[in-house]
């Protein structure tokens, strides 16, 4: 007899471990906003990441054993609420100004690349299920799933009247469109890859869809964030984005920024607090600062430390750990980064608790491969390889043996309205000095960075952040050969057949240890220079409560609300 497990149970001891490490981290300062995916404390009144998510209304979740649980929605004057003095009644109403780095590249959630994109449509678009400030999973287009024993069948029960913002109610037809869509098989070419593996979509009956996939992979559930979309409407380019979120979408302007208006009829009673939300594009820390201080903005994230002192006393300045990787990527492929003797030159030369006392206050952690250090069951410190302070001797010896005792001129690309990378790049220019290497800073657009780095692979090295999500394997993806994601060019045939090995891995120590194996590897070619993973330094109106920090590269404004 065929058994199947509850869905928040069928995540299995690895996602149930990996998640619950991964608790209370905060929002991503991706420089660029670029998402990995390949599809391809101070006192404050804002609330604790900690915070009990049912105060959001329905959610499931899963406790320390991995058994469901149904949180009961809170009440209306709770202590909480007494203690700040204002009623959940009180909290409805009025509009707020968010400041972010950069333009959004798509308004279709399938095909938007940039993760400072998903901060944003976050608000718009939900999954069946979704991630909350916990690190947990929870139940969102979907009220429950199961998956089988061996791993190859989800199957997914739609929740009760879920409408899309055009007022239309979410059916298994609409679920079955957009996964269908993301995995390839509507017309062959997927858009999240992870989701490749699907095989079929079939809908049991109106509130029940079956997904088949390939391979059993126990990452797998988290693919199923994908936004679900009304049938038919992605091959539309020119509608109007339509979702399920708390925020319902009103206009958007190339270079200026985007206009959300609340859902009247979000499934998540009572939320959200806010009337509109607009997302403001800054296009440089200056500005930032001083709409901040001017009250044009009211929320902005990942300052500088520099721009965190300076806004002391006047605002919330809210530190929290982030889920992205910094680093100096390095292109494999161009001479003479081609070369591992130069790359290893180059780890050895960077002195990174420089870089993170002078631009993060010292506030980040350290780090020496593409992995973050809260999802402690599959990092492995590698500190140690090149050290974290410069070893210049061991550097010009490198460099001498690979024939550049000389050095060489090298130029590196960074998004300019990313005060964070671009004072890191400032730092390692300086740093690179000392074995002979002239780099220079080339500041560019995102829009730019994007067609002629990112995708383009044209740069020698570049200055940003990849976001991670709540698996292992996300950003270690990346990085095989054939990745259309790998935008470093890196390659290595043992990588690519130790990652292999961890996708189809369903022991978790087994597949922990695989991980640990590919990040030694990445470490050890120095496929780029790996930084830090940096704290988000994030400034908050005084006005504002409500905020939490997430795990993911989102801005969720369901929860804010104003005090004043």
């Amino acid at each position: 007899m065929k058994r199947c497990f509850h869905g928040k149970k069928s995540l299995c001891v690895l996602l149930v471990t990996a998640l619950l490490a991964m608790a209370v981290l905060g929002g991503c300062a991706d420089g660029t906003g670029e998402s990995s995916e390949d599809n391809s404390s101070k006192e404050s009144t804002v609330e604790s990441t900690q915070t009990d998510s049912a105060e959001s209304g329905e959610t499931t979740g899963a406790d320390a054993s991995g058994e469901s649980t149904e949180p009961e929605g809170s009440e209306s004057g709770s202590a909480e609420d007494a203690a700040s003095g204002q009623e959940t009644g009180d909290r409805y109403g009025g509009s707020i100004v968010v400041g972010v780095q950069q333009d959004i590249d798509s308004l279709d959630p399938h095909k938007a690349t940039a993760a400072g994109t998903k901060e944003i449509i976050f608000n718009i678009f939900e999954g069946l299920v979704k991630p909350d400030e916990n690190g947990n999973l929870i139940n969102a287009v979907a009220s429950d799933y199961t998956i089988s024993e061996d791993g190859l069948v989800y199957t997914f029960t739609l929740r009760d009247n879920v409408k899309f913002h055009n007022g239309n109610v979410v059916t298994a037809e609409d679920v079955k469109y957009s996964l269908e869509r993301v995995s390839g098989l509507l017309d062959g070419t997927p858009l999240i890859s992870t989701l490749s593996t699907i095989k079929s979509v079939d809908i049991l009956d109106e509130k029940t869809v079956q997904v088949t996939v390939e391979n059993a992979n126990t990452e797998l559930i988290y693919s199923f964030v994908a936004a679900i979309i009304p049938a038919g409407s992605g091959e539309d380019e020119t509608a109007d984005p339509i979702g399920t979120g708390p925020f319902s979408f009103v206009s958007y302007k190339p270079q200026q920024g985007i206009v959300l208006a609340k859902n009247p009829d979000y499934w998540q009673e009572g939320l959200p607090y806010l009337d509109q939300v607009e997302f403001k594009i800054i296009n440089s820390a200056d500005t930032a600062l001083l709409e901040l201080q001017g009250g044009t903005i009211d929320f902005y994230a990942y300052l500088t430390d520099s721009q965190a002192q300076a806004l002391q006393g006047s605002h919330q300045v809210i530190s929290s750990p982030t889920n992205m990787v910094q680093a100096l990527f390095l292109n494999n492929a161009v001479e003479p980064l081609n070369d591992v003797r130069v790359r290893q030159a180059i780890s050895y030369a960077l002195d990174k608790e420089s870089i993170n006392d002078f631009v993060g206050g010292g506030n980040g952690t350290l780090l020496s491969s593409a992995m973050l250090p809260t999802l402690k069951e599959y990092y492995v410190d590698l500190n140690d390889t090149y050290g974290t302070t410069a070893n210049v001797e061991k550097a010009k010896e490198l460099m001498a043996d690979a024939g550049y005792a000389d050095g060489f001129d090298m130029e590196i690309a960074i998004v300019s309205t990313y005060e964070f990378h671009m004072q890191t790049g400032e730092v390692i220019v300086e740093q690179l000095k000392e074995i002979g290497i002239n780099a220079t800073i080339k500041g560019m657009e995102n829009s730019s960075w994007l067609d002629e780095v990112y995708n383009g692979r044209q740069f020698d090295a570049t200055i940003t952040a990849l976001t991670c999500d709540m698996t292992p394997g996300y950003l270690m993806n990346r990085f095989q050969t054939e990745s259309s994601k790998n935008f470093i060019n890196f390659q290595s045939a043992e990588y690519d057949e130790i990652y292999a090995k961890a996708q189809a891995a369903l022991d978790p120590d087994e597949k922990a240890g695989y991980y640990k194996e590919l990040q030694k590897i990445l470490c050890d070619q120095a496929g780029s220079v790996f930084i830090q993973a940096p704290a988000n330094q994030t400034a908050i109106s005084s006005k504002l409560e409500g905020y939490k920090f997430y795990p993911v590269y989102v801005q969720d404004m369901s929860t804010v609300y104003i005090t004043e």
